[in-house]
């Protein structure tokens, strides 16, 4: 078909419908999928209804230029002169947009196959992974950060500190240490597989702390994590 001079290839309406169906139903699970397992600080509920949209305009883009050689050198012209501003601020939003562009353009491109089948290995590795994380989150990293006063020499107290620390723990890493005007700060990243144990842990430090301030956060709790 020739359009104002243009070579370009008729679109059969009932590929571009099966297409648009199967971007749809994929895009919208990537969207489900960002919503309930991502861990971005941006709004995921205001974010994710974009990427179905971003993946049906790639679609229905890619589906319009593959048909003209000439139609396809001008949208490059055309997306030389726009420019976005928006910035992405967490690389797991831009991964998630990128994936949504890519099943447009497989889609677009007819290649429904390889798409459905890429689409499916993305996401069993996203499952398991968060699998992973989920693992990892149950062995409870914590940090313990102690502040104590020293009337005593701090070496001896730093010393029994770590002995009582070491026979109720089984990983025991040191990360800080601070002596000031008889105070001191010491902040132990641990491990500790039951929680109950924590109780414990509080009560025997207490017994041999009582005029200290002790703390323990969950790392997997803590901004950006």
């Amino acid at each position: 078909m020739n359009i104002t001079g243009l070579d370009v290839s008729p679109i059969s309406l009932p590929l571009l419908l099966l297409n648009l169906a199967l971007g749809v139903l994929v895009s919208t699970a990537i969207a489900w999928y960002y919503v309930r397992f991502g861990r971005a600080l941006s709004n995921r509920n205001k974010f994710a209804p974009i990427l179905p949209v971003l993946t049906l305009i790639t679609l229905l883009v890619i589906t319009v230029v593959k048909s003209s050689l000439a139609l396809s050198l001008g949208l490059v012209g055309a997306l030389s002169i726009v420019r976005f501003r928006t910035a992405i601020k967490d690389p797991e939003d831009l991964i998630y947009l990128f994936f949504a562009i890519s099943i447009g353009l497989g889609l677009g491109a007819d290649q429904r196959v390889p798409t459905i089948v890429a689409s499916a290995v993305i996401f069993l590795f996203l499952i398991v992974r968060e699998r992973f994380h989920l693992v990892q989150s149950k062995s409870h990293n914590l940090y313990l950060n102690i502040e104590t006063s020293t009337p005593d020499a701090a070496e001896d107290l730093f010393s029994d500190t770590n002995q009582l620390l070491t026979q109720h723990l089984t990983s025991l890493d040191l990360q800080r240490l601070d002596t000031r005007e008889g105070i001191m700060q010491l902040s132990y990243h641990i491990s500790v597989d039951d929680p109950d144990r924590l109780v414990s842990i509080m009560d025997v430090l207490n017994k041999r702390l009582p005029n200290s301030s002790i703390t323990i956060v969950d790392q997997s709790n803590v901004l950006g994590r």
